[in-house]
Protein backbone atom coordinates (compact mmCIF):
# COMPACT_ATOMS: atom_id res chain seq x y z
CA UNK A 1 0.00 0.00 0.00
CA UNK A 2 2.64 2.45 0.88
CA UNK A 3 3.98 1.93 -2.88
CA UNK A 4 0.72 3.43 -3.84
CA UNK A 5 1.54 7.16 -2.19
CA UNK A 6 3.09 9.79 -4.42
CA UNK A 7 1.83 8.68 -7.74
CA UNK A 8 2.48 10.76 -10.56
CA UNK A 9 -0.58 11.81 -12.60
CA UNK A 10 1.25 10.64 -16.18
CA UNK A 11 2.26 7.35 -14.63
CA UNK A 12 -2.14 7.29 -13.56
CA UNK A 13 -2.78 8.47 -17.23
CA UNK A 14 -0.54 5.71 -18.81
CA UNK A 15 -2.36 2.81 -16.56
CA UNK A 16 -5.79 2.38 -18.97
CA UNK A 17 -3.24 2.18 -22.02
CA UNK A 18 -1.66 -0.44 -20.20
CA UNK A 19 -5.20 -2.27 -19.67
CA UNK A 20 -5.86 -1.76 -22.99
CA UNK A 21 -2.91 -3.51 -24.52
CA UNK A 22 -2.91 -6.19 -22.32
CA UNK A 23 -7.15 -6.84 -22.78
CA UNK A 24 -6.02 -7.27 -26.72
CA UNK A 25 -3.09 -9.77 -25.85
CA UNK A 26 -5.56 -11.79 -23.91
CA UNK A 27 -7.91 -11.99 -26.80
CA UNK A 28 -4.99 -13.35 -29.05
CA UNK A 29 -4.19 -16.12 -26.46
CA UNK A 30 -0.46 -14.35 -25.47
CA UNK A 31 0.64 -15.80 -22.08
CA UNK A 32 3.62 -14.01 -20.99
CA UNK A 33 5.21 -10.68 -22.25
CA UNK A 34 8.50 -9.01 -21.75
CA UNK A 35 8.60 -5.50 -21.00
CA UNK A 36 10.93 -4.94 -24.13
CA UNK A 37 7.89 -6.68 -26.35
CA UNK A 38 5.44 -4.60 -24.40
CA UNK A 39 7.25 -1.46 -25.40
CA UNK A 40 7.25 -2.56 -29.04
CA UNK A 41 3.89 -2.73 -28.90
CA UNK A 42 2.43 -0.01 -26.29
CA UNK A 43 5.24 2.71 -27.16
CA UNK A 44 6.65 3.20 -24.19
CA UNK A 45 9.90 1.99 -23.05
CA UNK A 46 10.72 -1.17 -21.40
CA UNK A 47 12.35 1.01 -18.40
CA UNK A 48 9.19 3.03 -18.40
CA UNK A 49 6.68 0.40 -17.95
CA UNK A 50 9.14 -1.39 -15.59
CA UNK A 51 9.32 1.95 -13.50
CA UNK A 52 5.24 2.51 -13.90
CA UNK A 53 4.29 -1.10 -12.74
CA UNK A 54 6.78 -1.05 -9.98
CA UNK A 55 4.79 1.85 -8.25
CA UNK A 56 2.34 -0.50 -8.02
CA UNK A 57 3.86 -3.63 -6.89
CA UNK A 58 6.24 -6.76 -8.00
CA UNK A 59 4.41 -7.93 -10.83
CA UNK A 60 7.07 -9.42 -13.45
CA UNK A 61 9.87 -11.91 -13.07
CA UNK A 62 13.58 -11.58 -14.83
CA UNK A 63 13.91 -13.71 -17.34
CA UNK A 64 10.59 -14.82 -17.36
CA UNK A 65 8.44 -10.97 -17.87
CA UNK A 66 4.78 -10.87 -17.13
CA UNK A 67 1.97 -13.27 -17.15
CA UNK A 68 -0.50 -11.54 -19.06
CA UNK A 69 -3.41 -12.52 -17.32
CA UNK A 70 -2.07 -11.93 -13.70
CA UNK A 71 -1.23 -8.09 -14.75
CA UNK A 72 -4.13 -7.27 -16.39
CA UNK A 73 -6.20 -8.17 -13.57
CA UNK A 74 -3.58 -6.28 -10.95
CA UNK A 75 -4.06 -3.15 -13.42
CA UNK A 76 -7.90 -3.66 -13.60
CA UNK A 77 -7.95 -3.63 -9.57
CA UNK A 78 -5.42 -0.91 -9.33
CA UNK A 79 -7.66 1.04 -11.83
CA UNK A 80 -11.06 -0.06 -9.36
CA UNK A 81 -12.24 -1.92 -12.38
CA UNK A 82 -13.34 -4.92 -9.48
CA UNK A 83 -16.31 -2.61 -8.75
CA UNK A 84 -19.22 -1.71 -10.48
CA UNK A 85 -20.46 2.08 -10.65
CA UNK A 86 -23.42 3.33 -11.56
CA UNK A 87 -23.34 6.75 -14.43
CA UNK A 88 -26.11 8.43 -15.69
CA UNK A 89 -25.62 10.63 -18.82
CA UNK A 90 -27.10 14.64 -18.92
CA UNK A 91 -27.24 15.34 -22.54
CA UNK A 92 -28.16 13.49 -25.14
CA UNK A 93 -26.82 15.05 -28.55
CA UNK A 94 -24.00 13.80 -30.25
CA UNK A 95 -21.74 13.00 -27.51
CA UNK A 96 -23.89 11.81 -25.21
CA UNK A 97 -25.56 9.11 -27.32
CA UNK A 98 -21.92 8.09 -28.69
CA UNK A 99 -21.63 7.34 -25.27
CA UNK A 100 -24.56 5.60 -24.26
CA UNK A 101 -23.97 3.31 -27.27
CA UNK A 102 -20.61 2.48 -26.44
CA UNK A 103 -20.87 -0.92 -24.80
CA UNK A 104 -17.87 -1.58 -23.57
CA UNK A 105 -17.85 0.69 -20.79
CA UNK A 106 -20.93 -1.58 -19.37
CA UNK A 107 -18.42 -4.41 -20.01
CA UNK A 108 -15.86 -2.99 -17.91
CA UNK A 109 -17.81 -1.72 -14.76
CA UNK A 110 -19.71 1.33 -16.04
CA UNK A 111 -23.44 0.45 -15.40
CA UNK A 112 -25.47 3.28 -17.50
CA UNK A 113 -28.59 3.50 -15.29
CA UNK A 114 -30.49 6.63 -17.16
CA UNK A 115 -29.85 9.57 -19.64
CA UNK A 116 -31.38 12.75 -19.48
CA UNK A 117 -31.87 15.94 -21.84
CA UNK A 118 -34.14 18.98 -22.00
CA UNK A 119 -35.06 18.53 -25.40
CA UNK A 120 -38.83 17.58 -25.66
CA UNK A 121 -38.51 15.30 -29.15
CA UNK A 122 -35.61 13.10 -27.31
CA UNK A 123 -37.47 11.73 -24.12
CA UNK A 124 -39.49 8.81 -24.95
CA UNK A 125 -36.57 7.58 -27.39
CA UNK A 126 -34.50 4.78 -26.31
CA UNK A 127 -31.22 3.91 -26.33
CA UNK A 128 -30.08 0.46 -25.96
CA UNK A 129 -33.24 -0.09 -23.69
CA UNK A 130 -32.55 3.14 -21.83
CA UNK A 131 -35.38 5.34 -22.36
CA UNK A 132 -34.31 9.28 -22.34
CA UNK A 133 -36.11 11.15 -19.52
CA UNK A 134 -36.67 14.99 -19.23
CA UNK A 135 -33.93 16.59 -17.17
CA UNK A 136 -36.89 17.39 -14.51
CA UNK A 137 -36.86 14.45 -13.50
CA UNK A 138 -33.25 14.35 -12.51
CA UNK A 139 -32.75 15.40 -9.33
CA UNK A 140 -35.31 13.04 -8.06
CA UNK A 141 -33.36 9.75 -10.09
CA UNK A 142 -30.67 10.85 -8.07
CA UNK A 143 -32.32 10.72 -4.70
CA UNK A 144 -33.58 7.14 -5.51
CA UNK A 145 -30.62 5.82 -6.87
CA UNK A 146 -27.25 5.28 -5.90
CA UNK A 147 -25.13 7.25 -8.82
CA UNK A 148 -21.48 7.16 -8.92
CA UNK A 149 -20.48 9.03 -12.23
CA UNK A 150 -22.12 11.99 -13.89
CA UNK A 151 -21.34 12.27 -17.53
CA UNK A 152 -22.13 16.02 -18.33
CA UNK A 153 -22.57 16.70 -22.79
CA UNK A 154 -24.71 19.93 -22.00
CA UNK A 155 -23.70 23.03 -23.88
CA UNK A 156 -21.24 25.34 -21.73
CA UNK A 157 -24.27 27.64 -20.36
CA UNK A 158 -25.59 24.95 -18.60
CA UNK A 159 -22.70 22.57 -17.41
CA UNK A 160 -22.38 23.83 -14.02
CA UNK A 161 -25.56 24.45 -13.14
CA UNK A 162 -25.81 20.37 -14.14
CA UNK A 163 -22.64 19.60 -12.01
CA UNK A 164 -24.19 21.71 -9.44
CA UNK A 165 -27.62 19.42 -9.22
CA UNK A 166 -25.34 16.22 -9.37
CA UNK A 167 -23.04 17.24 -6.55
CA UNK A 168 -25.79 18.07 -4.24
CA UNK A 169 -27.31 15.01 -4.61
CA UNK A 170 -24.56 12.61 -3.80
CA UNK A 171 -22.52 12.27 -6.98
CA UNK A 172 -18.93 11.67 -6.31
CA UNK A 173 -17.84 11.35 -9.91
CA UNK A 174 -17.56 13.57 -12.94
CA UNK A 175 -17.01 13.09 -16.31
CA UNK A 176 -17.38 16.43 -18.13
CA UNK A 177 -17.46 16.84 -22.28
CA UNK A 178 -18.63 20.61 -22.16
CA UNK A 179 -16.05 23.36 -22.32
CA UNK A 180 -15.91 24.64 -19.64
CA UNK A 181 -13.79 23.78 -16.34
CA UNK A 182 -16.32 23.07 -14.05
CA UNK A 183 -16.06 24.12 -9.90
CA UNK A 184 -16.47 21.36 -7.43
CA UNK A 185 -15.90 20.71 -3.96
CA UNK A 186 -12.78 18.89 -2.53
CA UNK A 187 -14.40 15.04 -2.13
CA UNK A 188 -15.63 15.07 -5.54
CA UNK A 189 -13.55 14.09 -8.54
CA UNK A 190 -13.81 15.34 -12.03
CA UNK A 191 -12.44 14.53 -15.45
CA UNK A 192 -12.58 17.06 -18.10
CA UNK A 193 -12.69 15.91 -21.71
CA UNK A 194 -12.52 19.28 -23.96
CA UNK A 195 -12.45 17.64 -27.65
CA UNK A 196 -11.29 21.06 -29.06
CA UNK A 197 -8.28 21.77 -26.95
CA UNK A 198 -7.25 17.97 -28.00
CA UNK A 199 -7.51 18.26 -31.74
CA UNK A 200 -5.51 22.08 -31.01
CA UNK A 201 -2.63 20.00 -30.04
CA UNK A 202 -3.01 17.83 -32.66
CA UNK A 203 -3.34 20.78 -35.49
CA UNK A 204 0.21 22.13 -33.09
CA UNK A 205 1.96 18.73 -33.94
CA UNK A 206 0.87 18.72 -37.33
CA UNK A 207 2.20 22.24 -37.83
CA UNK A 208 5.79 21.61 -36.15
CA UNK A 209 6.04 18.50 -37.92
CA UNK A 210 5.81 21.32 -41.51
CA UNK A 211 8.31 23.47 -39.93
CA UNK A 212 10.84 21.19 -39.03
CA UNK A 213 10.75 19.69 -43.29
CA UNK A 214 11.62 23.46 -44.30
Amino acid sequence: MDKKKNISMAVIKRLPKYHRYLSELLKNDVDRISSKELSEKIGFTASQIRQDLNCFGDFGQQGYGYNVKELYSQISNILGLSKEYNTVIIGAGNIGQAIANYTRFEKIGFKLLGIFDTNPKLTGIKIRDIEIQDIDNLEMFLKENNVDIGIICVPKINAQKVCNLLVNNGVKGIWNFAPVDLAVPGDVIIENVHLSESLLTLAYLLNEKEDQKE
